[in-house]
Order: C-alpha cells, then structure tokens, then sequence
C-alpha cells in the first residue's frame, strides 16, 4: 500500500511513521489526532505538578495499550504516579520548590516533578523519604536541637529531641531527621547558623521538610567523637 500524507497521517504496510502500528486509514488518524491533542494540552494549559502527572499517567495507557512498548516497568510506574504516596510526595516538593506557582519557570516544574518521582521510587523500595512536618513555636521554643552545617561537611540533623518539650508532645519529629528546608527556605548545604537563625525567627509556627535517615546521623556522631578524640590528644601537656 502507498503512503497516505493526508492530514499529516503517514502509514505504509501497516505501519505508522515513528514505528507505531496501525491497521487502517481511520486508526493512523486517530493516532495522529491524539498527539495533537496532547501537544495541544502541552502548549495551552498552564503545567503544574497534578497536571504533569496525569498527562503522564495518560500516556503511559496509551503505550500499554498500543502494545508499542511492553516493559513491565510501564504498569509499576504507572501504579507509582497514582499512588496516594506520590501525592504526599509531590505535596513536598510542591512546598520546597514552589512549583504550585504556574508562573514558575519549566525547569523548576520538571526539576521538582522528577525528584517527586524518584522519592517515591526510592521510598517503594525501603528508603527513606522527605515529609512534612508543621508544629506551634510557643515561648519555650521549639524543643529540639539541631547539629551539623556546611562547615562540618555535614547536612543539618535533628541531634535531640527535648523531653516534653514541643516536639517530643507533637511526636512529629525524630531523632535523626536531616532537615531540608524550614518555612519553605532549603537549608541544604547552608551553614548551622543559618538553620538556627530561620528556627528563630519563625513565629506561631513552623513547617518543616525533613527525611529520617538516623544511620547518617550515627556515623556524623561518630566523626566528630572522633575529630574531638583526636583534637584532646594534640593539646600540649602543661608541666
């Protein structure tokens, strides 16, 4: 059979352009009009996370369905994006890189649409994930204590959680939580001092990312016992 251009469908013997296969003239059309109707939906809706998901989970039916890829991993991915987890997930990401803000620029979308995505892989598989966590600061402050910084070549750690104090009542926070941001400010790779100035000046309450990971927090311990140990044996003997 010859190539058919009409309404930019191309198919010869059974076969679309791009691999795809097709039976008739009216299956090549519909083919044809489906990617039109996500490029349409691509370059007129503004993106947002919810958004990018659904169109992805769309898509990846459409592929399951046309049979033009048969990886098992399609139906898990598939099973991740609609997952009530991986909108607990998004909802992190959403706060930490304020992708809820249509105005934000693409780049951060898909930058925060992709670390969305592999948390929730990497939590299906036993690892730890980032939450959030929101708690009153009251006048005995926020009863916890943090440690590590840029300057330790550590991340920032929840080191103790005070006994009955705010966060030991909220029973939010652990021992051992990294924290990432505070108020919506990533505190990532940023010095003690800036995570303590921004716990300090949060007011009625403060919103939290963290991720519990205790076994970093144990061998960050334990470098510094270590880094002490060796600093107390360089002091000189006093006669």
């Amino acid at each position: 059979m010859g190539v058919v251009y009409m309404n930019r469908c191309r198919w010869k013997n059974g076969v679309e352009e791009g691999g795809a296969r097709v039976t008739s003239y009216s299956q090549c059309i519909a083919n044809h009009r489906q990617r039109n109707k996500f490029k349409m939906a691509t370059t007129e809706q503004p993106l947002t996370l919810t958004r990018d998901i659904s169109r992805a989970i769309e898509l990846l039916d459409q592929l399951q369905k046309s049979g033009e890829v048969t990886s098992p991993k399609l139906a898990s991915l598939q099973k991740v994006l609609q997952s009530e987890f991986l909108g607990a997930v998004k909802e992190v990401y959403e706060h930490v890189y304020e992708t809820v803000d249509v105005g934000g620029s693409a780049e951060i979308r898909a930058n925060a649409t992709a670390k969305a995505t592999v948390a929730a892989f990497a939590a299906s598989e036993g690892h730890a994930h980032p939450r959030v966590v929101e708690m009153p600061k009251t006048d005995e402050g926020l009863g916890f204590n943090v440690m590590g910084g840029k300057e330790q070549n550590s991340p920032i750690y929840i080191s103790r959680i005070i006994p009955g104090g705010v966060a030991d009542r909220a029973q939010t926070l652990k021992r051992g939580d990294q924290l990432l941001s505070v108020n919506g400010v990533s505190v990532e790779g940023e010095p003690h001092e800036r995570a303590v100035d921004l716990l300090k000046a949060a007011q009625g309450s403060v919103k939290l990312v963290v991720r519990y990971t205790p076994r970093v927090l144990e061998e960050m311990e334990a470098r510094f016992d270590k880094q002490r140990a060796s600093a107390r044996g360089r002091r000189p003997v006093v006669p």
